[in-house]
């Protein structure tokens, strides 16, 4: 198992800007990809960006405009969300993941074990 750590939630003003962090620890592995999902009131989660193990390869949900990067510490089982330009109908939990390859993190959250709590962030206009 995996065990996940998200941090750096919080209350922002529209046009803001913020950045998640989610640390791992137990079994993890190079092959695993790690990313983040969203999830609005009322709503299912849904998928924001996802990272290569290495770093190497990133990629995003459709409907983002490129204010969103992911990356990752070389070296460090920690992944970031760096969110630009924030809107207030992004308010909602934002969750951390792991899972075994591309396919089961661009296609989740359906197939994804490894989850974090979350952590809440609040987008106000």
């Amino acid at each position: 198992q995996v065990q996940l750590v998200e941090s750096g939630g919080g209350s922002v003003q529209a046009g803001d800007s913020l950045r998640l962090s989610c640390t791992a620890s137990g079994q993890t592995s190079s092959q695993y990809h790690m990313g983040w999902f969203r999830q609005f009131p009322g709503k299912e989660r849904e998928f924001v960006a996802g990272i290569s193990w290495s770093g190497v390869s990133t990629y995003y949900g459709d409907f983002l405009t490129g204010r969103f990067a992911i990356s990752r510490a070389y070296g460090d089982n920690t992944m970031y969300l760096q969110m630009n330009k924030l809107k207030p109908e992004e308010t909602g939990v934002y969750y951390c993941a792991v899972a075994p390859s591309y396919d089961i993190m661009r296609n989740g959250p359906s197939g994804i074990d490894n989850w974090g709590k979350g952590t809440l962030v609040t987008v106000s206009s």
